[in-house]
């Protein structure tokens, strides 16, 4: 065990990756409105650099937080004088840390030819995109790999369109990794883009001879590629873009608050420091004005879906504002069949709702701006688990998520096949 945690260490040095020894990851649970208001003042504590991983939004919704090894002992005293309960989730960071480095080295190949992509680990930017190459020339007759931009630090924005076929037809979209520490979301998208690519002759023949109507998917792995290469090379723990903010020394823009719906309202900062600022304005980020502009100038997307990690949620809008979509009976409905598609593989289960309602009023989010631009089907999912590793889920759950998550996705793409609109 020694030799693996120096070995951890050595490797983690010299990528010059930032260290979480002794950081904890406390789970809050609040009884009452008194209570939660205590939390949000704790949040608003900047001096403490508290990393909210769920953050405080009702008393029914349990609170995690990583917390700093020099703070973690002052806000346990300020839990405790308040008499609010807590658990903790995670001792030490940094063992869970290394854990990951060291399964990740260990499950490299020693041969680096592409047909020894493993699927069970988290790969890197560059393995990810050298598969999705070999996936659209191994199965050319159904895949095309599209650049739709680029990225703030220059790195390719690619999406993978699934199509048998013709021009101007109705699709859906998927994307994955928009926040970048969410490793879950990027690895279940390619496994999930295998999944269709394997199976996919079969699959869109099946969509072809029972309808007209749904014959395109574009998946795109990557929403925010230079934010998951920071956390590869330099903080596991990092969320937000790598764009420079104008007169701040802070870096990056939450892109998940970014978009053009209720831009700047609840739940997003205006702090350039705060995980969740907003940026200067809808659209800064080039990573969110790419995608915009591609789901615009295509014309005929009739379902956006994004995944998230974790809390095993499954939302649709709004967020921006606690008010019911016109379509809550039929997105409420669909989101539960999809759960329980979800649950039949592993018994995973999922919270259905808005995402108002089912955890926090949040502004600026991708599913409210795909919605009020007239995408119907406009769904969030957050991926495992319920907090026993947060955004740290092991290896070995990223084939059963993504399975499980397949089957949640396909039961949508057949629902929006189905009903055109």
């Amino acid at each position: 065990m020694k030799l693996i945690l120096i070995f951890s260490a050595l490797f983690g040095a010299s990528l010059c990756l930032e260290t979480f020894v002794g950081h904890q990851v406390l789970r809050i649970k609040t009884r009452n409105e008194e209570e939660l208001k205590q939390l949000q003042l704790l949040e608003s504590l900047e001096h403490l650099e508290l990393d909210f991983w769920i953050s405080p939004s009702t008393p029914a919704f349990p609170v995690d937080v990583r917390i700093p090894a020099n703070n973690v002992q002052a806000v346990k005293a300020f839990l405790e004088s308040c008499g609010i309960e807590y658990s903790i989730l995670i001792e030490d960071l940094q063992v869970v840390l290394d854990k990951e480095k060291q399964d990740m080295a260990c499950s490299q190949p020693r041969d680096r030819s592409r047909s020894s992509f493993n699927y069970g680990t988290y790969n890197s930017l560059d393995s990810i995109y050298a598969e999705l190459d070999y996936l659209a020339s191994e199965y050319s007759s159904i895949v095309r790999k599209l650049q739709i931009g680029e990225s703030y630090e220059k790195r390719p924005l690619y999406v993978l369109k699934f199509s048998t076929g013709g021009s101007d037809r109705p699709a859906i979209w998927l994307d994955a990794g928009i926040h970048s520490r969410e490793w879950v979301t990027q690895a279940s998208a390619i496994w999930i883009a295998k999944k269709v690519t394997s199976a996919g002759i079969d699959y869109f023949l099946y969509l072809e001879n029972t309808s007209d109507y749904l014959k395109v998917y574009h998946t795109c792995m990557f929403a925010n590629p230079d934010g998951y290469v920071f956390t590869h090379t330099t903080n596991r723990m990092w969320r937000k873009t790598r764009s420079k903010n104008q007169g701040s020394l802070c870096v990056g823009v939450d892109p998940n608050r970014n978009w053009d719906a209720g831009f700047g309202g609840p739940g997003a900062s205006n702090n350039p420091c705060s995980d969740s600022y907003h940026g200067p304005s809808a659209n800064s980020e080039v990573e969110v004005k790419s995608i915009v502009n591609f789901i615009k100038n295509h014309g005929n997307i009739q379902a956006f879906l994004t995944l998230h990690s974790y809390s095993q949620l499954l939302m649709y809008p709004y967020g921006y504002k606690c008010t019911q979509p016109a379509d809550h009976a039929e997105l409420d409905a669909l989101g539960r069949a999809a759960a329980s598609c979800i649950q039949s593989l592993y018994g995973t289960t999922f919270t259905v709702g808005s995402i108002c309602t089912t955890i926090y009023q949040a502004s600026g989010g991708s599913i409210d701006w795909s919605y009020d631009y007239g995408i119907k089907y406009s769904f969030a999912f957050e991926l495992r688990d319920t907090g026993r590793y947060g955004f740290l889920l092991p290896a070995n759950q990223i084939i059963p998520t993504a399975e499980e998550t397949w089957l949640g996705l396909k039961k949508i793409m057949e629902h929006v096949r189905d009903h055109p609109y």
